[in-house]
This record gives C-alpha cells, sequence and structure tokens, in this order.
C-alpha cells in the first residue's frame, strides 16, 4: 500500500509539471521532455488508473476503465460513421494507430478525462469514493458529465485547431458543433451510470479512510489543467478560450477543492 501511495504521487508531480511548465515558460525557460501529446495522455492515464486502484480497489478500477474504454470507443465509431452522436466528424492519422475509424488512444483520452471529473463531481456534491445512495450516484453522475462537459469546451476547439479531428460542418462555437456537447454529455453520463450499477453487483471489501491530501490529487490536476487553456494561444482566434476555462473549469476545479478542504471524506482507500 505504501509503495502504491509514491506511485500514485510520483505519477502526479510529473503530470503536475507539465501542466504548471508552460504557465511558466514566460518567466523560465523548463524542458519539456517531448513527450508529446501521445506520452502525455499515456503517462495522465497511468496516474489515473494507479490513483483509482489506490481509491478503489483493482477490480473497481478495472471495471471502469474496461467500461469508459469500450463505451467511449462504441460511440466515437458510431459518431465517426453516422455523425449522429457528436456531428460529422473524422479523425486525422496525428493521433496514431485506429481501431475502427477510432485512434486506440481515444478512449485511454476519455478514461484520463472522465476519472478527474467524476472525483471533481464527487466532491461538489459530497460523495464518498464507494458510495450506495442511488439519488447521489444519479447526481454524481450528472454532475460529473457536466464537469467533464466542461473539459471539453475548452479543449475540443484547440485539438480541432491543430489537425488531430476534422469537423466536416463547422459549428458556431470556435468551429466546433453544438451538438458535439450533447455527445460529450451522453457518452459520460453514460458511463458513470454503467460503471456504478457494476459497482453495485461486485462483491468487495469495504473501502478504508484515507488523507484529503490523496483524495484530493485528480481534483488537483484537473483545476491545474485550467491553467495549460489560460496560457496565450498561438492562434489568436482561440485566445477567447481562456476566459471559457477560467469561469468552467477553473471555477468548478476549485469550488471541489474548497469542498475538500471544509469536509471530512470517507470510504476511500
Amino acid at each position: 500500500m505504501k509503495a502504491h501511495r509514491i506511485i500514485v504521487w510520483i505519477l502526479f508531480a510529473f503530470l503536475a509539471y507539465y501542466l504548471i511548465a508552460p504557465t511558466l515558460s514566460s518567466w523560465i525557460s523548463l524542458p519539456d521532455f517531448g513527450i508529446g501529446n501521445i506520452g502525455f495522455t499515456i503517462l495522465f492515464t497511468a496516474f489515473s488508473i494507479s490513483h483509482a486502484g489506490y481509491m478503489l480497489g483493482w477490480k473497481r478500477t478495472l471495471i471502469f476503465f474496461l467500461l469508459s474504454a469500450s463505451i467511449s470507443w462504441i460511440y466515437e465509431q458510431i459518431g465517426v460513421a453516422t455523425g449522429m452522436i457528436y456531428g460529422s466528424y473524422h479523425y486525422s492519422d496525428m493521433l496514431g494507430y485506429k481501431l475502427g475509424h477510432v485512434p486506440i488512444l481515444i478512449p485511454l483520452a476519455w478514461f484520463m478525462m472522465i476519472y478527474p471529473a467524476w472525483c471533481v463531481g464527487g466532491a461538489l456534491l459530497g460523495a464518498t469514493m464507494d458510495e450506495h445512495n442511488w439519488k447521489l450516484i444519479i447526481a454524481r453522475a450528472w454532475v460529473a458529465a457536466m464537469v467533464a462537459t466542461m473539459w471539453d469546451t475548452v479543449m475540443d476547439p484547440g485539438m480541432a485547431a491543430a489537425g488531430n479531428w476534422v469537423w466536416h460542418d463547422s459549428g458556431s462555437y470556435f468551429g466546433v458543433p453544438f451538438q458535439n456537447y450533447f455527445g460529450w454529455v451522453l457518452t459520460t453520463f453514460t458511463i458513470y451510470l454503467v460503471t456504478n450499477f457494476s459497482f453495485r453487483i461486485l462483491k468487495e471489501n469495504k473501502l478504508s479512510t484515507t488523507s484529503k491530501q490523496m483524495f484530493a490529487l485528480p481534483v488537483v490536476v484537473y483545476t491545474l489543467y485550467t491553467l495549460v487553456y489560460l496560457s496565450p494561444r498561438a492562434d489568436e482566434s482561440l485566445n477567447a478560450l481562456r476566459v471559457v476555462a477560467a469561469f468552467t473549469m477553473g471555477f468548478a476545479g476549485t469550488l471541489a477543492i474548497l469542498r475538500i478542504l471544509l469536509n471530512k471524506y470517507a470510504h476511500s482507500r
């Protein structure tokens, strides 16, 4: 358990470095080690999996990851093929090998974002890591889905502008169709609900308690990610997204941190 906790903290430290370094680049030059989008996604996914394993146990974590990866891939595959869920789009070759129409990296990216958003949603509602109240489970799924979608409101325009994916019909929101965000809420809400259904039927020992610091790590990562979007953009047309980031991700993340600091949390490992 101690070794696992140390690994979580090490992954957190690397992740925090990559999130903070771009913000400090105006004052100090820090190495980026050239990991790129793919390397960063793998690092972030490793953190989310490792932290979930520590907090939820490995059985729940495996279920959470597999459901997130499979459901998101199915929704994306349908979305690219039909344009029904997110709008009409396709992925370029910038994100590596594809399974069907969808890069293999994408299901990993969904989980790397879905887990911290789930933690933020839980903190905002005062939910534990091992929640059994169905009203709270549904509320948490909805709030976490909105928190995850906040992330995409500031991520998607820049990633599309960089050529990672292409929208066939340019939307009114920085070129992104409004339908995309309904698709994000649908996808994440589905994953959260199905995951919690699975947790309910899984027989596993009750989770123990942990420190606020460990509980808060994914929430801190989510909040730090705001700094990436607050930095000036090379594409000046996207600079308005800095305001969106501050008052969506920034607000949700800082409020969740305050909730953790002001409340006691239990039923986590």
